[in-house]
């Protein structure tokens, strides 16, 4: 068992930001030692990553970095939980900061 965050987006009309996201989780694997834990999905109505490989603070920090980037959907959050939590959601729930 290992920490993971999951961030969620609520899902928009416009979706071209999720492969914006992708590609930038790539250059935050490389620079924050992070891992992208599973491929993000549409859940319900929001959008979620998943990320692991850091501990809680690095985590978070990458996901609050995510939930700034120009062209995201405003209202994201993150849920502080593991890689052994029985579904999506289950957790601590993070504000992440807001452009």
């Amino acid at each position: 068992m290992a920490a993971m965050v999951e961030i969620h987006f609520p899902v928009t009309a416009e979706d071209e930001w999720i492969d914006d996201v992708g590609d930038f989780m790539i250059d935050l694997e490389e620079e924050l030692g992070i891992e992208e834990y599973e491929d993000g999905e549409e859940i319900g109505d929001e959008y979620v990553f998943f990320i692991a490989g850091a501990n809680e603070r690095t985590l978070l920090r990458a996901a609050s970095r995510v939930a700034q980037r120009d062209g995201v959907p405003g209202g994201a959050y993150a849920m502080v939980t593991d890689t052994a939590a029985a579904a999506v959601g289950l957790g601590r729930r993070v504000s992440l900061p807001v452009r």
